[in-house]
C-alpha cells in the first residue's frame, strides 16, 4: 500500500467546536471505565489522552485506511467527502452514539497499527490442522514456507494472542484427523545467561545455567537457538518445539533442542509498543516445557482434541500471565466427542491450564443428543452450542436458505456473534439507538458510519496470508447495535417478545411455545438492516472491492457499552438498581478523585494491595412496567429475543449468555431442541445475585441506591484534572476488565491467580473466585497463573 502525501486530519478548531456542542452521553462508570482502559499514554504530555484525543485518534486512524487515499494523486472529491465523514465520525463517537470495537479504541491511529495492522481485530478464528506459513511476518526457517507445519495454528494463535485479540479455535474430529502421528521425542534444554535479570527466576521455572550446560555438554549435536526480545520471537520458540516432533517439519530426526532466552527482557519492563509491561521469560519457560511433554507422551500416537485443546490453553496460560490486557480462547470441538466434552472434570490439568478456554461444540439441524449438554449446562455453565450448519447456509434466517451464503464458516470468535472462516477475523462496530436518537442522529446515518468504517478495517495490512486471503474474499464486517433492550423501551414502549402461543413442533410433534414479536419493532430492526447492506454495497462499488460477505451482528459488549451506560449488548440489565463494584490497584490516581467526589472505597477483602470502589447504577426504565432484568426476565425470553434479533437483524451470529433460574433448568434441552433452526450459536449460565462480601454486582432497592447517590458529589473528571494537574501515570495494571458481557468470555487477570481447589467455592452452578471475588462459569475465568501453596 502506498504511503499518502497528505492524511486526512481533524482541525483543533473543528474539536473544539464539537466539544461545545457535544456532551458525551457517560455512564455512571462511563468515564472511569474509558480513563482506565482506553486512555493511551503520551509520552511528550507526560499524561494519558482525554476522550476527544483519543476520538480523534480512533477516526483519523480508521479513515485513511481507505485505499483511495494511498494513491499518487488522489481524487480531491473523495479527500473532500472522507474529510466530511471523518467530522460526522467524531461527532458519533465522542458523543458516545457509538463506537467501534474495544481494540479500535486502543489501537487505531498509533505507530502500532501501521506496523500490526491486525491489532484492530479483536478476535479471529484457526483451524488446528497443518497449515503453511505462506508469505507471512512469522516463518520457521527450518523448512519452506509453503510446507504445512502442524506448529503454524498455534502459532497464529499465540501471536494474535500477543496482539490483544482472542482467539477460537476448531479440534474438530475433521481437523484433528489431518494431524499427523509424533514422530520424535524431543531433548528441549531452556538455558539462560547470569547476565540476565531473570536468571534467578528462569532458573526455578526450569532453565539451566548457559555456561555450566555448554561446559557440560559441548561436542553434542543439537539444533541451537538464541531467542530475540519480541513477540515473534516467543511464537517461533514455541513452532520450533511443535515442528522438532513431527517428521515433515523434521526430516533429519533431529533429538536435542537448546532454546536461549537470555535476550528477554525482565519482568516489569515497559512494552513500548502495545502498552503494558513485560513478564519476563518465566512463563514462556513453562509453556516451553510443558508442551514438549505433552508431545513426548504422545509419541508413535495421533493427538487428541483434548491434546490439541491443551497446547492451545498452555498457550493461552501464557500470554495472560505475559500481563496481555485482554485475552480469550474458545475451543470448538465434536458433540459426539465425549473426552473433550468432559476434559475440565480432570481437576488438576483445570486447575493448571484447562481453565484458559471456553469449550463449545458444533452441531447441525439434525443434532437432537440435547440432554445431556443441557444437563452439563446447568451444572456449570459449559458447553455452548455452535451450529455451523447454519452459519454456512444462512445469513437472516429471514432471508431463508443458500448453501452459497457462507461456506467456508468452520467457526466462530470466542463470544460467538461472528462465523468465521479458517484464519478469518471479527471486525466489530456497534451503535446504541438510544443513545443516537437523543443525540439526534437518523439512525440510517448512524449505521451508515458504522458499516464504513468497519469496511475499511479489511483494507489493514494484515500480517497471515491465510487472513489477507480470507478477508480479501470475504471483506466481512460486524455492525452491532448495544442497549437493544433500552432501545425497544425507549422509542417502543415496550420489549420485542410480546408473548407466546402453542404450536406442534412439525419434526419432533412436540408442543412448544412459538413467541410472538412486535411488529413495529420488527420493522425497524429489519430496516436497520438493509441500511447497513446498502451502505456496504455503495461503498464497495465506490472501492471496488468485493461487498462484504456479511454484515450485521450482536455482540456482547461489557466494556464498551459501559462507557455509555447502556445495556449490554442484547442483554437486559443485571437488576434495575445494582451496586456494581470495581477493583483498582492501591496507587491508581483516579482513587483519590473518586474518594474526593463521595464514592464509597474500601480495601479488597481477598486482595492486598488492592481497593474496591462501588458505584451505584440505576438502569434506563428501571421503573418502567415493562421493565425486565436478567434476575427476572424468563429463559424462554431471552432465547426468543436472540432469535427474533438472528431472524430480523444479524446475517452473522448473535452473542448471547442466556441467564437462568434453577426451576428453569428443565427446559433448557426444550428450548435448544425448538430453536435448533434459529440459533447459531448461544452459552447459558445459572444467575446468581449477591451473597458474599464485595460482589461485583450487588442489587439494591431504590431507597439504597438514593441513599449512595446523596454522597457523590461533583465530577470525577474535573476532580482527577486538577488534582493530577492534568498528568497522571502510565503503565497502571488494571484488574477487572471485561469486553465482554457477563464474565462470558475472555481470559482475566482480575486477581493474583492463585490456583488452587480452597479459593473458589462453588454455588448454584458457578464458583466465585475468592481471591478476585468474580462469579464465572467455572474458576479458571480469573486468574493469571497457577503458584504454588
Amino acid at each position: 500500500m502506498q504511503v499518502m502525501t497528505k492524511p486526512i486530519t481533524l482541525a483543533p478548531a473543528f474539536i473544539a467546536e464539537v466539544k461545545k456542542e457535544i456532551k458525551p452521553h457517560w455512564g455512571e462508570l462511563g468515564w472511569v471505565t474509558y480513563k482506565r482502559t482506553y486512555a493511551r499514554w503520551l509520552p511528550d504530555a507526560q499524561r494519558t489522552e482525554n476522550w476527544d484525543e483519543t476520538v480523534k485518534r480512533v477516526v483519523e486512524g480508521n479513515i485513511n485506511l481507505d485505499p483511495r487515499l494511498h494513491t499518487a494523486n488522489p481524487d480531491p472529491k473523495v479527500v473532500e467527502t472522507l474529510q466530511k465523514e471523518a467530522r460526522n465520525l467524531f461527532k458519533l463517537i465522542y458523543g458516545l452514539a457509538g463506537t467501534p470495537s474495544g481494540r479500535n479504541l486502543w489501537i487505531s491511529g498509533t505507530d502500532y497499527q501501521k506496523r500490526n495492522g491486525d491489532a484492530l481485530n479483536n478476535c479471529w478464528f484457526i483451524a488446528i490442522r497443518p497449515q503453511p506459513y505462506g508469505q507471512s511476518h512469522i516463518v520457521p526457517e527450518d523448512y519452506p514456507a509453503s510446507q504445512p507445519a502442524v506448529s503454524m495454528p498455534y502459532s497464529f494463535m499465540f501471536d494474535e494472542l500477543m496482539k490483544g485479540g482472542g482467539v477460537g479455535f476448531s479440534v474438530t474430529k475433521d481437523n484433528i484427523a489431518k494431524l499427523p502421528p509424533v514422530a520424535t521425542k524431543l531433548e528441549l534444554t531452556v538455558v539462560i545467561g547470569r547476565n540476565s535479570a531473570s536468571y534467578a527466576d528462569s532458573l526455578k521455572m526450569g532453565a539451566v545455567d548457559r555456561d555450566e550446560w555448554e561446559k557440560a555438554h559441548a561436542g553434542e549435536q543439537a539444533d541451537h537457538c538464541a531467542l530475540p526480545d519480541t513477540r515473534e520471537g516467543w511464537v517461533l520458540a514455541n513452532a520450533k518445539v511443535i515442528d522438532h516432533h513431527f517428521a515433515a517439519t523434521n526430516p533429519s530426526g533431529q533429538t536435542k533442542l537448546v532454546l536461549d532466552i537470555t535476550n528477554i527482557r525482565p519482568k516489569g519492563a515497559r512494552i513500548h509498543g502495545f502498552g503494558g509491561t513485560a513478564s519476563g521469560p518465566m512463563p514462556l519457560i513453562e509453556m516451553l516445557l510443558d508442551i514438549n511433554k505433552l508431545l513426548n507422551a504422545r509419541v508413535g500416537q495421533h493427538l487428541t482434541a483434548v491434546d490439541a485443546t491443551d497446547i492451545g490453553n498452555l498457550i493461552g496460560k501464557t500470554v495472560v500471565a505475559g500481563n496481555v490486557r485482554r485475552s480469550a480462547e474458545m475451543s470448538l470441538g465434536s458433540a459426539d466427542d465425549d473426552d473433550f466434552i468432559t476434559m475440565k472434570q480432570d481437576q488438576k490439568q483445570l486447575y493448571h491450564h484447562r481453565w484458559a478456554s471456553n469449550n463449545s461444540v458444533a452441531i447441525n439441524t439434525q443434532f437432537d443428543a440435547y440432554s445431556p449438554i443441557a444437563h452439563a449446562i446447568a451444572k456449570n455453565g459449559e458447553p455452548g452450542i455452535v451450529n455451523l450448519e447454519l452459519s454456512r447456509r444462512f445469513g437472516r434466517i429471514a432471508d431463508g436458505e443458500n448453501v452459497e451464503n457462507d461456506p467456508d464458516v468452520e467457526g466462530t470468535n470466542p463470544c460467538g456473534e461472528i462465523s468465521l472462516a479458517n484464519g478469518e477475523p471479527c471486525n466489530l462496530f456497534e451503535v446504541f439507538p438510544v443513545v443516537a436518537v437523543e443525540q439526534g442522529w437518523k439512525l440510517k446515518q448512524a449505521f451508515t458510519l458504522a458499516a464504513r468504517f468497519a469496511k475499511r478495517v479489511t483494507f489493514s495490512h494484515y500480517d497471515w496470508q491465510v487472513s489477507r486471503d480470507i478477508i480479501k474474499k470475504n471483506r466481512r464486517i460486524g455492525v452491532s447495535m448495544s442497549g437493544i433492550q433500552d432501545w425497544f423501551l425507549n422509542d417502543f414502549g415496550r420489549r420485542v417478545v410480546s408473548g407466546f402461543e402453542s404450536v406442534v413442533d412439525p419434526q419432533t410433534g412436540k408442543m412448544v411455545q412459538k413467541p410472538i414479536y412486535d411488529p413495529e419493532i420488527k420493522q425497524a430492526v429489519d430496516g436497520l438492516y438493509h441500511t447497513v447492506v446498502d451502505a456496504d454495497q455503495a461503498y464497495s462499488d465506490a472501492l471496488g472491492c468485493e461487498p462484504s460477505r456479511k454484515h450485521t451482528t450482536v455482540k456482547p459488549s461489557g466494556t464498551v457499552a459501559k462507557l455509555a451506560g447502556v445495556s449490554e449488548g442484547m442483554h437486559f440489565h443485571y437488576a434495575g438498581y445494582l451496586i456494581q463494584r470495581i477493583r483498582f490497584q492501591g496507587n491508581d490516581p483516579l482513587l483519590p478523585a473518586l474518594q474526593a467526589c463521595g464514592y464509597h472505597i474500601e480495601p479488597d477483602v481477598y486482595t492486598k494491595g488492592t481497593m474496591v470502589v462501588e458505584f451505584p447504577i440505576r438502569a434506563a426504565h428501571a421503573d418502567d412496567p415493562a421493565f425486565a432484568s436478567a434476575g427476572t426476565v424468563s429463559i424462554a425470553e431471552q432465547i426468543a429475543t436472540q432469535a427474533f434479533l438472528q431472524t430480523y437483524w444479524s446475517d452473522n451470529a448473535v452473542s448471547c449468555t442466556v441467564t437462568f433460574q434453577p426451576k428453569e433448568a428443565d427446559q433448557i434441552a426444550g428450548l435448544l431442541s425448538q430453536y435448533r433452526h434459529v440459533i447459531k450459536s448461544t452459552s447459558m449460565l445459572p444467575y446468581v445475585g449477591a451473597g458474599f462480601k464485595q460482589a461485583p454486582k450487588e442489587p439494591i432497592d431504590v431507597k439504597t441506591y438514593k441513599q449512595k447517590c446523596a454522597a457523590i458529589h461533583g465530577s470525577v473528571a474535573a476532580v482527577f484534572a486538577v488534582q493530577n494537574a492534568d498528568h497522571d501515570q502510565k503503565d497502571l495494571e488494571l484488574v477487572d476488565q471485561t469486553d465482554c458481557a457477563g464474565g462470558a468470555c475472555p481470559i482475566n487477570k482480575k486477581c493474583g491467580g492463585v490456583y488452587f481447589e480452597k479459593s473458589f467455592t462453588f454455588i448454584s452452578g458457578l464458583f466465585r473466585c475468592d481471591v478476585c471475588a468474580g462469579w464465572v462459569q467455572q474458576f479458571w475465568k480469573c486468574g493469571q497463573k497457577q503458584q504454588q501453596v
